[in-house]
């Protein structure tokens, strides 16, 4: 029986991997701005967190020092989407996934940093690969280095999110976490409004087929996502999640070739730079599991 719920919780996390990748297919798909599109999707994914706590009657109340803490990684969350949903629209899908990969090489050296330890050798051969990808694809993609410049603004952005979150995860629901780290990103893109005039009569103003792509990707592809990962680290464990999480730009690039075709099309030199990045994140959990498994459990 625990096999079988096993193998369940495999395919159902690979589905909300999907999901993640999926979410720059939407981005591409919607015509809103891409800080126009990040607040909309807090607000909507906000809106449907706070629903799941009422119908799963889970408590989400916390010690107001670490509100004002969650309110502000969501701030840092906010800005990784904004340069995010940017990247994708002044490049393609395809070029903000496989820049995006390189988090990792951004929270190996701000994960230290923070957390006031030594950087690990394997993290700077890892790194190194990294930058090789990124010397790949931008050799062979130069009409897109706005694209790159956006995406590496994100994924330095995401290294900041994924190390701060990592030290209050361990004391609250993550679900909980994002429940108030949506608030603080779309609370701090409303003062900017506010402050500039941007919400005005155009504002709320949006087609039906971006509407649809928005609760989408804030039900579904956040929301729900978040919620499903909870469940299944119930039944597997950190290591595999992680491990599977590394393919969402395998899944996005794949879907955006089959979806948009053409436009997705790349060079060889692209996929080669692409697939260093993927395969250095994707060996780095392995790697770091042999080598300091006693070290750093």
């Amino acid at each position: 029986m625990l096999h079988i719920e096993n193998i369940k919780s495999h395919f159902h996390l690979h589905f909300v991997v999907i999901l993640l990748g999926f979410t720059a297919i939407l981005g591409n798909l919607i015509s809103l701005e891409a800080i126009h599109l990040v607040w909309f999707r807090m607000f909507f994914a906000f809106i449907g967190l706070f629903v799941f706590f009422h119908i799963k009657k889970i408590s989400y109340f916390l010690a107001f020092k670490d509100i004002i803490k969650l309110l502000g990684i969501g701030v840092i969350i906010a800005l990784h989407w904004i340069f995010f949903f940017h990247a994708i629209n002044v490049s393609n899908v395809s070029v903000t996934l496989g820049v995006i990969a390189s988090t990792t090489l951004f929270t190996s050296f701000i994960e230290p940093l923070l957390n006031r330890r030594r950087i690990l050798w394997l993290e700077v051969i890892i790194g190194i690969i990294v930058i090789s990808g990124l010397y790949i694809i931008f050799q062979f993609e130069t009409h897109y280095y706005q694209g790159i410049f956006f995406a590496l603004l994100a994924a330095l952005f995401n290294g900041f999110f994924v190390v701060l979150n990592k030290k209050i995860s361990l004391r609250y629901e993550p679900t909980v976490i994002s429940f108030y780290e949506m608030i603080g990103g779309c609370g701090i893109i409303t003062l900017f409004f506010l402050s500039t005039g941007g919400f005005d009569a155009t504002f709320f103003r949006i087609s039906t087929s971006d509407l649809i792509y928005i609760l989408i990707l804030s039900f579904l592809c956040t929301s729900y996502a978040f919620a499903a990962i909870v469940e299944i680290m119930k039944v597997l464990t950190a290591f595999n999640v992680v491990l599977a999480i590394n393919m969402e730009p395998v899944y996005g690039i794949i879907m955006a070739i089959i979806i948009f075709g053409e436009t997705e099309q790349m060079s060889p030199g692209f996929y080669l730079g692409a697939l260093v990045i993927i395969a250095a994140v994707f060996s780095y959990p392995f790697l770091k599991r042999y080598f300091f498994s006693n070290s750093f459990p």
